[in-house]
């Protein structure tokens, strides 16, 4: 597994400021109410980061907890928490290995939760961690980056931008025989007298198909209930670029 954030964690969300978090909650809740035919009360927010989602979820009556393994990500994510005056539990855990107090109606893992995990037998062990942990019937919905964003969208390009905040330069390089992105991020922040302090950090994402993704599922004991474009609902083209994969533990489809 690649890609713990760092000191990256208290510039995610400002660097993030153009992602429709609202807009991604309310998609989550639609597929609740569409597939949740016991109701969803409690959610378990997988790879939760500075807890965009996870709070705006809070906010509309889930009872979450978070999971990551960046304790930056997890520091930041507590003191949102607290500033929206919710009460959110937040834990430091590997996702391919994680418990939960008591089984919970359904677990999320969003925005490349599941591309951060680079070798196979590691989904295997996130879905068979997620299946342990549901109760009978509950839902796993995660979302998948693309094989084609990843090695087309992404992959060999450099991004940079030099913002109030921080000037950051972004080089990708994607390797099509094993399916991995490196990421290479370069952050310089100013320090008020015209210099700046450098840090960098490497992440590395890598890309499953439809196939692989939904053969581990079947294999870890979950039916799969939909895979569609993410956000639109439609049905995945040549160059859709993230897959929204909804599906329920086995035992009660």
């Amino acid at each position: 597994m690649q890609g713990c954030y760092g000191r990256f964690a208290d510039l995610y969300d400002r660097l993030m400021d153009d992602v429709d978090y609202d807009g991604w909650a309310d998609s989550l809740c639609a597929l609740f109410g569409t597939y949740g035919d016991n109701g969803i009360g409690t959610v378990t927010d997988c790879a939760c980061g500075t807890g965009a989602l996870t709070i705006r979820l809070a906010e509309r009556g889930y009872r979450m907890t978070g999971i990551d393994l960046s304790e930056d990500m997890l520091r930041v994510a507590q003191e949102k928490a607290r500033a929206h005056g919710l009460f959110v539990p937040f834990a430091r855990m590997d996702m391919t290995s994680f418990r939960t107090h008591r089984k919970t109606d359904a677990i999320i893992c969003c925005c490349d939760g599941v591309n951060y995990l680079t070798e196979e037998k590691q989904v295997r062990s996130f879905f068979a961690s997620a299946n342990a942990n549901l109760r009978d019937g509950g839902l796993l919905l995660f979302d998948l980056s693309t094989p084609y964003k990843l090695e087309r969208v992404l992959g060999c390009s450099t991004m940079g931008e030099d913002r109030k905040e921080c000037t950051y330069l972004w080089e990708n390089t994607y390797d099509p025989s094993s399916g991995l992105l490196e990421m290479r991020l370069h952050f310089f922040l100013p320090d008020g007298k015209g210099t700046y302090t450098r840090f960098d950090e490497t992440h590395i994402q890598r890309s499953y198909s439809r196939e692989q993704t939904e053969k581990l599922l079947d294999g870890c004991g979950f039916a799969l209930l939909e895979a569609k474009e993410a956000f639109t609902g439609k049905d995945p083209g040549p160059e859709c670029e993230r897959i929204q994969y909804v599906a329920r533990k086995k035992g009660n489809i």
